[in-house]
């Protein structure tokens, strides 16, 4: 009975944590993975990074490649994961984090949402980079990274090469130190290849 009561709270907490992760792709596993296609996913790599010590330590992942490639695909699936392990994750597009960020202003809720991407243990950060940034834009990512350096982990896909990134942010100093902290201790993934979309439906 006890045995029985354990194993059902514990799918109860992972079950609640995959509602309130609102992933993209929630049944994305790192178990399916497609490793056949060459597309710069190195198993190793992935396995190495289902002991959470990652999380444990507040690393990032950054995912980049062109689009239709994956990147979605496996950031869901590091979030599945986490879930499965106990973590709290949060999923966002890039548009609509920085939309969400804008409507808090306005509803006076701005420090309380920034607290709440700030408390969750893995934050997901989908297609950085599509729209063009202004300062209030560059200002609200500063506060996120800065918050989350020393408290969670946060994944980050994008079609930009990470090379790249520091020039998307724009303003220097602004840039200087949202790269510092992101890739300071970093697991990086540099997809390649086609589009996976023909093989696998809903893949990003």
């Amino acid at each position: 009975l006890a045995d029985d009561e354990y194993i059902h709270r514990r799918n109860t907490r992972q079950q609640r944590l995959l509602r309130m992760a609102k992933l993209k792709f929630p049944s994305a596993c790192l178990e399916d993975i497609d490793y056949q296609t060459a597309r710069g996913i190195i198993k190793s790599k992935v396995i190495a990074l289902q002991n959470n010590e990652w999380m444990e330590n507040h690393q990032n992942i950054l995912i980049t490649g062109p689009t239709g490639v994956g990147k979605s695909h496996l950031a869901c699936a590091f979030g599945h994961w986490a879930c499965r392990s106990g973590y709290s994750v949060l999923y966002y597009r890039w548009p609509r984090l920085l939309g969400d960020i804008l409507a808090s202003r306005g509803e006076g809720n701005y420090l309380r949402h920034l607290q709440k991407l700030a408390n969750v243990k893995l934050l997901i950060i989908d297609d950085f980079g599509l729209n063009a940034l202004n300062d209030t834009d560059r200002k609200d990512f500063l506060e996120i990274v800065e918050d989350r350096y020393t408290t969670g982990s946060t994944i980050i896909t994008s079609q930009l090469p990470i090379k790249e990134w520091h020039e998307y942010i724009g303003d220097p100093t602004i840039a200087d130190a949202v790269c510092d902290r992101l890739f300071h201790v970093s697991h990086k993934f540099e997809l390649k290849g086609g589009s996976m979309r023909k093989k696998q439906p809903n893949v990003d």
